[in-house]
């Protein structure tokens, strides 16, 4: 078990996969609460009825996309990143990598900010001193701390003994405080402002599968794919349902919320049970940065192996943290959006070769494979091309002006599905004309023998 923690990029042996399915299920139902995801729910103009749907459409497509790639990452036993040597090649995969580390340390500076500026708010309404500077250094820590543990020892020691009650209580206080002040019925008859479903529903997916490129650091300690699988798919399901369909009503009730601090704030005037319930739910949102900093330091193995996992831990929370103190990163969301965009055709690649693999990923399939895989990568970044393309992703600068000169289609259809489609198609048909060409080869060589 103490060797669980720093674990590297070799698939995990059988001795130390001890998350069992309760496990992995905290673990995600954990992982799924944030109040960042609380206020996303706008859904640009849709109604309530709209809203709720569009959550149930996209968290069903969402989840199992997730669920799937928990499974592949459990049946591997390897990292995301390392995994991704099997699609891509050896060296394509750095490709990935040096992608996924930009998301995951931003991600980890832009939590430290929020859960410090929320519990900033809550200190303030309190005691009337903000000190957002010593609560990034608080939860940088904290984060830090968390990291370390690694997975095992973060679901044993923190989320089954503090966070997951923490989090239940809040939620079901939450949920009792957005009923009773969220004029439900009336919202209910109230229709939209002309907002789009189906980029309701890509919202959904988005923010889903941003998990897709960290899932396999974690459910390759799984037992079994199919605890990795319900524990990952089924257990960030119900928190993305309460979040989006609750955040809805919440939004919809209260049209001045804008950010997480809006919803402290908000909710806050509810007296001292809301403001605890706040506080449990802003401690717990320290998961969000303890994932992006240990998933930040394991995708930096895929390039320096031999490079202590602790250490790395430890650069990449003081980094983050530093960064936190010196910039405002909640400006940069939209860039922080635009490498997401990257990751939805990712995984339609991985499927496509992991499926043309037989469904299974071979130690061989990981490490012994070419260096680079240009078909592959050429159908992740036409499946990039083209969720940038139909998704106009804003506040980039020549990206977004370049962008808006391509014609882009009208209707709201998300980008997320049309995406991950072309990209899972070409990445299939490449696989399968690689396997063609290698099977021609050693029928050739049988005949030459």
């Amino acid at each position: 078990m103490d060797e669980t923690p720093t674990w590297g990029i070799e698939p995990v042996p059988d001795r130390l996969r001890t998350l069992g399915g309760v496990d992995c299920f905290l673990l995600w139902t954990n992982l799924g609460i944030s109040l960042l995801v609380l206020v996303s729910a706008a859904y640009f103009g849709l109604s309530l009825k709209q809203a709720l749907l569009a959550t149930l459409v996209g968290a069903l497509v969402g989840n199992t996309m997730l669920g799937v790639a928990a499974y592949i990452g459990a049946d591997a036993g390897v990292p995301s990143m390392v995994l991704q040597r099997a699609p891509l090649g050896q060296r394509g995969s750095y490709i990935a990598t040096a992608l996924n580390v930009l998301q995951c340390l931003g991600w980890s500076v832009f939590e430290i900010t929020i859960i410090a500026v929320a519990a900033g708010a809550l200190c303030d309404r309190l005691f009337g001193v903000e000190l957002v500077w010593m609560w990034k250094l608080v939860f940088g820590g904290l984060g830090l701390v968390l990291a370390l543990m690694g997975p095992v020892g973060f679901v044993r020691r923190f989320v089954r003994k503090v966070g997951i009650w923490a989090v239940a209580a809040s939620v079901v206080y939450l949920a009792v405080w957005i009923l009773r002040n969220g004029h439900v019925g009336k919202l209910w008859h109230t229709g939209g402002s002309g907002g789009s479903f189906w980029l309701g529903v890509d919202l959904v997916i988005a923010l889903t599968v941003s998990w897709v490129p960290l899932v396999a650091d974690y459910t390759r300690f799984a037992r079994s794919r199919r605890a990795a699988f319900i524990g990952a798919g089924v257990g960030y399901l119900l928190p993305t349902l309460f979040q989006f369909g609750f955040g809805a009503i919440l939004v919809l009730s209260h049209p001045s919320i804008a950010g997480p601090t809006d919803v402290l704030t908000t909710v806050a005037a509810g007296g001292v049970g809301s403001v605890l319930a706040l506080l449990a739910l802003t401690v717990d949102e320290t998961d969000e940065a303890f994932a992006n900093i240990y998933s930040t330091a394991v995708s930096l193995q895929n390039y320096v192996p031999r490079v202590s996992q602790r250490l790395l831990i430890v650069i990449v929370s003081v980094l983050a943290t530093a960064i936190s103190l010196g910039i405002n990163l909640t400006r940069y969301q939209q860039f922080l959006l635009l490498l997401g965009a990257f990751f939805v055709p990712l995984f339609g690649v991985l499927l496509a070769d992991w499926l043309s693999a037989g469904g299974h990923y071979t130690r061989e399939h990981i490490f012994s494979g070419p260096a680079w895989r240009p078909g592959m990568i050429a159908s992740w970044l036409v499946g990039f091309g083209l969720y940038e393309w139909i998704a106009q992703t804003q506040g980039l600068g020549f990206w977004s002006h370049w962008l808006g000169h391509l014609h882009p289609p009208h209707g709201g259809i998300g980008a997320s599905l049309p995406s991950f489609g072309v990209s899972f198609v070409l990445a299939f048909a490449v696989a399968r004309l690689g396997s063609g060409v290698d099977a021609a080869a050693r029928g050739n060589r049988a005949t030459l023998a």
